[in-house]
């Protein structure tokens, strides 16, 4: 894998010769089909990656859909007109044929690269501004579709095969693709993509994802405790995420059972279409009245769901990051999750959490760390410490500015992926 270098910032790149014209900053165009007000993995890695662009100097602007049919441009913002498409995927959009008037302001403005971070509706607007003004499309692959084949196809062999075909046609139209984790890139790899891809841990802003520490954090924990009917000596188990059929959380569900400690709480922050059958499931488990589902959370007070927990988990294995993962440890909870190979640099085995490979270790490690005050207490400064080392928004924004120079530089159109990607 060819190392992603240092960036300087964009006035730095700019800097012109003496007596030139100053040059402007490097331009930017996001495309992405989820945008605020929406929570996901992908909004969070998008809005902070448009930040930190915008720290080194950049200039970012943003092409996603809309919520309804109306065309809208506000603060750097274009939002396409789209429908619904929730018979395929809840709350997914297509977007509407394209706005002329919106197409011209992003041709005039006129930007050095365009990074695309979805597949579908505004990936097509990506391609086509990328081929008309001849600048380079990057691509960030977010999605683990495979794990999705359950929406699309009755059979995950048939629905592999869809995928990456779909990966290759779709990828071949790009100049760089950036991977989250080195387990994507070996997926994509797999697939027979074959255009240069680089290897950049999405960063996040962690300055508010801390453990309670002033009277005020732990008067909100204690009303969010009251709200949901926790005892002040009760233990939390806590899990945020999508209530979704790929993120397994049949399995939390029948760990947690298998527990059996009566005095310890469940809640699973978030919502979604697999909501009725986990409540059913708890149900049926006989855990109904020790598993809370608050619903889905305004994502700039996700912060404080976390802070309930004394340990995050999680079944998942569709995970391409695990984004929630590193806001846990940031917050000072240790984890007890699923191993896959997209964790690996995000929990440190017996330091940060564990990661377990069957049910009798999952309950065994889940139990450890809540019988034991003083290792939950040396996990959670372990896990505040890696989670800042590891995975700051910063390094995110500089490595993702070192592809587009990259992708900015004359070469040949055919380059193979990076050498590590197939090791």
């Amino acid at each position: 894998m060819k190392p992603i270098r240092s960036a300087s910032t964009a006035a730095e790149r700019e800097e012109p010769l003496p007596g030139a014209a100053p040059r402007r900053p490097l331009r930017v165009l996001l495309t992405t089909d989820w945008w605020e007000p929406a929570v996901n993995g992908v909004v969070a890695s998008v809005a902070t990656l448009r930040r930190e662009l915008i720290a080194l100097g950049c200039e970012v602007r943003v092409l996603t859909l809309s919520p309804g049919i109306r065309t809208r441009s506000e603060q750097g913002v274009y939002r396409i007109g789209s429908v619904s498409a929730g018979m395929v995927y809840d709350s997914a959009r297509i977007g509407m044929p394209a706005s002329r008037r919106v197409l011209s302001e992003i041709l005039c403005w006129r930007p050095d690269v365009v990074h695309s971070q979805c597949e579908f509706s505004t990936y097509r607007w990506a391609r086509r501004i990328s081929r008309t003004l001849g600048i380079p499309l990057v691509h960030t692959y977010h999605t683990i579709y495979e794990d999705y084949t359950h929406y699309y196809s009755p059979s995950r062999t048939v629905g592999r095969k869809v995928v990456a075909t779909l990966s290759r046609r779709i990828l071949s139209g790009t100049d760089a693709v950036i991977a989250p984790t080195l387990k994507v890139a070996r997926l994509l790899s797999d697939y027979g993509v074959r255009r240069p891809v680089h290897v950049v841990p999405t960063g996040l802003d962690l300055e508010r994802f801390r453990p309670a520490t002033t009277e005020a954090e732990r008067a909100d924990v204690a009303a969010l405790r009251a709200r949901l009917g926790i005892g002040p000596e009760q233990q939390v188990v806590v899990s945020v995420s999508r209530l979704a059929k790929e993120k397994n959380l049949d399995e939390v569900l029948d760990h947690f059972a298998a527990l059996d400690r009566p005095g310890t709480v469940l809640v699973l922050v978030g919502d979604g279409p697999y909501r009725a059958e986990l409540e059913e499931r708890a149900d049926r488990l006989g855990i109904g009245d020790r598993v809370r589902l608050p619903g889905e959370v305004d994502p700039s007070e996700v912060q404080r769901w976390y802070r309930l927990g004394d340990v995050f988990v999680s079944a998942s294995l569709s995970e391409t990051q695990g984004l929630t993962f590193i806001e846990a440890l940031a917050s000072g909870v240790p984890l007890v999750c699923r191993r896959d190979p997209s964790l690996a640099e995000v929990i440190l085995d017996g330091r940060t959490g564990w990661q377990v490979d069957t049910a009798e270790e999952f309950v065994a490690r889940l139990g450890t760390v809540l019988d034991d005050a003083r290792l939950r207490e040396q996990m959670s400064a372990a896990a505040i410490a890696h989670a800042h080392a590891s995975c700051g928004a910063e390094s995110f924004g500089r490595s993702v500015l070192e592809v587009y120079q990259q992708s900015r530089l004359p070469r040949s159109p055919r380059i193979i992926a990076r050498e590590a990607v197939a090791a």
